[in-house]
């Protein structure tokens, strides 16, 4: 991967006017789409299978009227005033006239219709007003509200003077989260830190730039899928906050690299510009494409919850995330191209590098590492007793009581509750199918009674069967809110009756409405926590140990992810349910937790601390390997302890300012942040300081002095198992120094030196030119094996090779584009397979088994042969590469592909004329290994994975 990103960063550099002109491109279309989309959000939580969800659904048909978008108005008279006295009734029908006059209004329902009870307070001075509305939650749009709100107000004029008319209800409940000015002094800490840590006002504001960039452009895409499907109202705030927070860190870990390579120092050659954006890219740009990827899995993964609302959350802030990583891989090298020179830091003198144990960051590590023990022992009880807490949360989705006190939805419910109850913003409905009852207003009456006499039922408003006698409606208030551990409670109590009421009266139940529905899927959001986090957990272990080949970094990473997870929810819990501290978060009241806040946090949390884990480890790591390159006889403990603090030191700064930036962006999201934006924010602050600064830059360092050189080992068979993750750039650093191994121009087709496969060849070595031919002979398990390393299909455990100019393992996978890989006796034949080949104009073309043709097959092999040494003359009579002519281009030569035959006849060797020939080394025998021997038939496939 590194390889391709050098060669990524390198081109947005170099064609950077082009790179500009197409993300202003997307820009300006995916602006004009947006405009057109006509967004609107949806705060419609449901679960599909859920049975709340079912009955909702069938009452839909069965009973439209009892389903349907629901809204109310609530009328508040002044004191001495009672809604019976005459003026008040006639008042008040004259705002129920009012209201049905409406175009988006199909039903009211006077408090003095009779048609249910409980409409009217019990102290007379307040009554409510049910409307029905036409359309979805998602179809009533904003102009509606404020027209029945505006309706509302003029409607006071019919009422006694004084009296109050509020909106509120089902219709109101979405709340769309905005940006205020906290916010943007958020962006403004940021900017001064990285103005600090990066040196250079210019260079600070460009990733503040691509920061912004890949918030605008994911909210266009988003405002494009809302108006096309449901997207939650938090998921456009929780888009923007992610993607600032990361797309400014990404965006400081290259630029800090790009400057780091661009400082002059004294008696050091400084690095041109455009290949210091290729090597930046190629190192921090890998890291954070790893760092990006894993935040996009966790992301992702919210699905496994299967609440639809939940992963489109998911998907699009995963999608503000890999924006974030694309734009930190073009869109920066390309303002980094646009400002070239200027981005260069002023020349500073030479001077003796400080020793690890000096300096702020080195007195840090110093610390944390004089007793190892103790600091591990500390960080875990403090962390963990402040974890305590999470198992007291209280979770509820947002209702309106959660809204701020201005709010016209949460004026209506607070009245509500004080003049009928808390119970009245969150009635239940109990529906029964009374197709086979013959009684049907007996049994819906056996059921009112049973209802009212159940604990946490206030009231019973309303108990009737439908027109068509076969679906019964009862709503319920119950005594507690729809945010109150009791209702759900209730809730049970309802279902758990189901048995009884299906033998008497004889018909089947369910419970349903909002609140309901909003109860199972807090049930379900808590239920799936534990699959998630395991998920997670198990992700960020198994990716761990790809990138730093050890199990006790992974393990000790792990652990730390769950203690900065349970020391957030710890916290959230005590400021948000216990209010301890509310008021310096701007918090009115202590209020539960949004249901869905928990796995969000584990998701994104997830991610974030992969990045400080990549980051700080990895230079450690590098540190140690160099060491021990170095010294290989050295005490290897001692140089693991070594490479802590030289690590440490080395990263810790570009870690603290990435740390400081997204804890600024996500804590100023917090005091004016609208309900699950503020939570979520909290605790992503307490989340990403608490990861950063105890756990990766105080825990870690501890715990790698206690294990030495343990924190490096990985059991060979695992590292076999394993793939290989490059985060390092180490595959480029290989790169950049065979760059003129084996010739400058790599004209060769293939070279190859002392390349092995662990117990099935050793020490091949073979060099040919264009239209050669080469002869691999010997048994065809190994054969086969060497053929395929060549052709990129294999990787080596020893020895190095460059094939079509592509340096191995590192660009294998253009290798295998580069070459052909033919066996005789395919199915195909091999006449066919070869002429398809050819038609790809490979540099290098294998055959195995070439002994074993004969006919028009072997006929086709010499005929290619020929045709290659022709169009290849030996290097001695080729003519010089011709120097470049200004304005001309350059003729690129025209060269056959060399051939790699291999045969296990040796008496067949003769034949072909070869200009190398190669007798496979097998392994000593004194160390024997399972070499089965492979049939002609094993394709390539099944050797691969045989091997």
């Amino acid at each position: 991967m590194s390889s391709f990103l050098y060669r990524l960063g390198r081109s947005c550099h170099r064609n950077h006017k082009r790179v500009l002109a197409l993300w202003l491109a997307i820009l300006v279309v995916l602006g004009g789409l947006a405009g057109l989309a006509g967004a609107e959000y949806s705060d419609d939580f449901n679960i599909p299978g859920a049975p709340s969800q079912e009955a909702l659904d069938q009452l839909r048909l069965t009973f439209p009227e009892a389903a349907a978008t629901t809204a109310e108005a609530i009328v508040v008279l002044p004191e001495g005033e009672r809604v019976g006295d005459e003026q008040a009734k006639q008042g008040i029908e004259a705002v129920v006239k009012d209201f049905g006059g409406d175009p988006i209004v199909t039903r009211v329902t006077s408090p003095f219709s009779g048609l249910s009870t409980g409409m009217i307070s019990d102290n007379q001075q307040a009554a409510l007003v049910q409307l029905q509305l036409e359309g979805s939650m998602e179809e009533i749009t904003d102009e509606d509200r404020e027209r029945l709100i505006a309706l509302a107000d003029r409607v006071e004029a019919d009422l006694p003077d004084g009296s109050q008319v509020h909106m509120g209800g089902q219709a109101f409940s979405i709340e769309v989260p905005t940006l205020s000015a906290t916010e943007v002094v958020g962006v403004g800490v940021a900017l001064v830190v990285l103005f600090l840590s990066l040196g250079s006002l210019l260079a600070a504001g460009l990733p503040l730039m691509t920061a912004i960039v890949g918030v605008v452009l994911s909210l266009f895409l988003l405002m494009i899928s809302a108006g096309l499907a449901k997207v939650n109202s938090t998921t456009p705030m929780l888009a923007v906050m992610l993607g600032l927070a990361v797309g400014i860190d990404y965006a400081l870990f290259i630029l800090s690299r790009h400057r780091e390579q661009l400082r002059p120092v004294e008696g050091v050659e400084p690095m041109d510009a455009e290949e210091s954006t290729a090597r930046s890219v190629a190192t921090a740009g890998s890291a954070v494409v790893f760092a990006g990827l894993t935040v996009c899995i966790a992301l992702v993964g919210l699905g496994l919850a299967n609440i639809p609302f939940l992963t489109i959350m998911g998907v699009f802030a995963a999608i503000a995330v890999a924006l974030a990583v694309v734009i930190a891989l073009t869109l920066l090298p390309a303002l980094m191209g646009l400002m070239g020179e200027r981005l260069r830091p002023r020349a500073r003198k030479r001077r003796r590098r400080k020793a690890p144990g000096r300096g702020f960051f080195g007195n840090w590590v110093r610390l944390a590492t004089r007793l190892p023990l103790l600091t591990v022992v500390l960080v875990t009880a403090v962390l963990g007793a402040l974890s305590v807490p999470a198992a007291n949360l209280q979770m509820s989705l947002p209702n309106a009581g959660q809204a701020e006190a201005s709010k016209p939805q949460r004026v209506t419910y607070d009245l509500v509750s004080e003049h009928f109850g808390p119970g009245y913003n969150g009635p239940l409905i109990v529906t029964a199918d009374i197709l086979g009852s013959n009684d049907p207003m007996g049994v819906m009456d056996t059921l009112k009674k049973d209802i009212e006499s159940t604990e946490g039922v206030a009231k019973v408003l309303i108990a009737t069967p439908n027109r068509n006698a076969d679906t019964g409606f009862v709503q319920v208030v119950p005594t507690t809110g729809p945010d109150d551990p009791a209702t759900a409670d209730l809730v049970q109590r309802l279902v758990d009756q189901h048995d009884q009421w299906a033998e008497t009266p004889g018909v089947e139940t369910a419970v349903t409405g909002s609140t309901a529905i909003q109860i199972d899927v807090s049930q379900r959001l808590a239920g799936a926590l534990l699959p998630f986090g395991i998920f997670v957990v198990g992700l960020s272990f198994v990716l761990l140990m790809m990138v730093f080949r050890s199990v006790w970094v992974p393990l000790k990473a792990t652990v730390g992810y769950l203690l900065s997870v349970g020391a957030a929810f710890g916290a959230t819990q005590l400021v948000f349910n216990e209010g301890i501290g509310a008021g310096i978060i701007n918090l009115e009241k202590p209020v539960p937790i949004i249901s869905f806040m928990p796995i969000v946090i584990m998701g994104i949390l997830f991610g974030l601390a992969m990045d400080y884990e990549v980051f700080l480890v990895s230079r450690m790591r590098e540190d140690f390997v160099h060491a021990v390159r170095k010294d290989p006889a050295g005490d290897r403990d001692r140089l693991a302890r070594a490479a802590i603090a030289s690590g440490f030191t080395a990263s810790a700064q570009v870690v603290t300012a990435a740390a400081v930036i997204m804890f600024a962006v996500f804590a100023f999201f917090v005091p004016e942040g609208m309900g699950p934006i503020k939570q979520i924010a909290f605790g992503l602050a307490v989340g990403v300081a608490v990861d950063a600064f105890v756990i990766r830059m105080t825990l870690v360092p501890a715990v790698l002095q206690l294990l030495g050189a343990r924190a490096w080992h990985l059991p060979h068979w695992l590292d076999k198992m394993l793939p290989v993750l490059d985060v390092e750039g180490e595959g480029l650093h290989r790169e950049l120094e065979l760059a003129q191994w084996p010739s400058p121009d790599h004209r060769e087709a293939l070279h190859a030196e002392g390349l092995s496969v662990e117990g099935i060849f050793e020490q091949a070595s073979l060099h040919l030119d264009p239209g050669q031919v080469a002869v691999v002979q010997g048994d065809s398990y190994p054969r086969r094996a060497l053929l395929l390393t060549l052709a990129g299909r294999l990787d080596a455990t020893d020895g190095k090779a460059r094939v079509a100019g592509l340096l191995l393992p590192e660009r294998a996978a253009e290798v295998r584009q580069a070459t052909a890989f033919l066996e005789a006796g395919s199915k195909s034949g091999l006449e066919r397979d070869l002429a398809s080949a050819l038609g790809r104009a490979p540099r290098v073309v294998f055959v195995d088994g070439a002994d074993a043709l004969a006919g028009p097959e072997l006929a086709a092999l010499d005929q290619a042969i020929a045709d290659a040494r022709a169009l290849s003359p030996s290097p001695e009579l080729a003519s010089p590469v011709p120097e470049p002519v200004e304005g001309l281009p350059v003729p690129e030569p025209v060269e056959g592909p060399a051939f790699v035959l291999g045969l296990h006849d040796r008496e067949a060797i003769a034949r072909w004329r070869a200009d190398r020939t190669i007798a496979l080394l097998t392994p000593d025998p004194a160390t024997p290994q399972p070499r089965p021997e492979a049939p002609e038939a094993t394709t390539e496939r099944q050797l691969v994975e045989s091997l």
